[in-house]
């Protein structure tokens, strides 16, 4: 009887990872090797993010773990605002313009400001901001190849810049977890 529990219960444990996951990293058609690896990874995080907040509802996309914390919206909003800052970043050199810091300072900081900014919108709202930067990062990407992906900018690699975006995305998918589990 153990034995068969365990068998069904390992069965669905492993079909539900390999549906919640892609099974391989392959570049996606008009890139190079190494950015299109990276486009694959970021996706398939994206993916797993948005997973996690989808079906919120307006409580769930406005609830805070406690006073200190933030709001599934407003990391979603969060993700976008850090992407948004490294595309200029690794495609233009430099750090937003008074226009960009206007418009994404406060998702990139968080904090009581945002807490009080960031709330009333539907989870669409944000996914709509998150999905327009991905599609902007995945444009910028498709125009450079694996040599400019070994190029320094500032202190980092336009690669390790990437890097950094795609670890930042799952750090807060786990982050999202936890605040998804907890309401």
């Amino acid at each position: 009887m153990k034995s068969k529990t365990f068998l069904i219960l390992a069965v669905v444990l492993l079909s539900t990872s390999i549906s919640f996951s892609q099974s391989e990293i392959k570049p996606p058609k008009g890139y190079s090797n190494d950015i299109g690896n990276m486009i694959s990874m970021l996706d398939n995080l994206k993916r797993r993010v948005e997973r996690h907040v989808t079906n919120l509802d307006q409580e769930g996309t406005d609830f805070l773990l406690d006073e200190n914390a933030n709001s599934p919206g407003a990391i979603i909003y969060h993700l976008a605002a850090t992407e948004a800052y490294y595309q200029v970043y690794t495609f233009e050199g430099r750090s937003f313009n008074a226009e960009e810091r206007a418009k994404w300072e406060m998702a990139l900081n968080l904090g009581d400001e945002a807490r009080k900014e960031f709330k009333n919108k539907p989870i669409k709202f944000y996914m709509d901001i998150y999905d327009e930067v991905r599609a902007k990062t995945k444009k910028l990407l498709k125009t450079k190849d694996d040599d400019w992906f070994k190029k320094k900018v500032g202190n980092m690699t336009n690669h390790w810049a990437w890097f950094h975006v795609m670890e930042h995305q799952a750090n807060h998918m786990g982050q999202l977890a936890l605040i998804t589990k907890r309401m």
